[in-house]
């Protein structure tokens, strides 16, 4: 099994966001919209209409 730690995270604060509780995924995390997350759909929100806006613009229908 595999583990990886973010550079912004420091003591479980994350130093990008103005010292917030670190939450992998949350709105501004550099995480956000790139990965899919298992632990919260909503976390998945951006990535979905990252995808939509991709399909639209190579003319095809965006993924499920």
């Amino acid at each position: 099994m595999a583990s990886w730690g973010c550079p912004h995270e420091i003591d479980g604060k994350c130093a990008r966001l103005n010292g917030l509780v670190c939450d992998p995924g949350m709105k501004g995390c550099v995480l956000a919209g790139r990965y899919f997350f298992l632990s919260s759909d909503d976390k998945n929100q951006r990535l979905r209409e990252k995808q939509e806006r991709v399909g639209k613009e190579e003319g095809g229908e965006p993924p499920d």
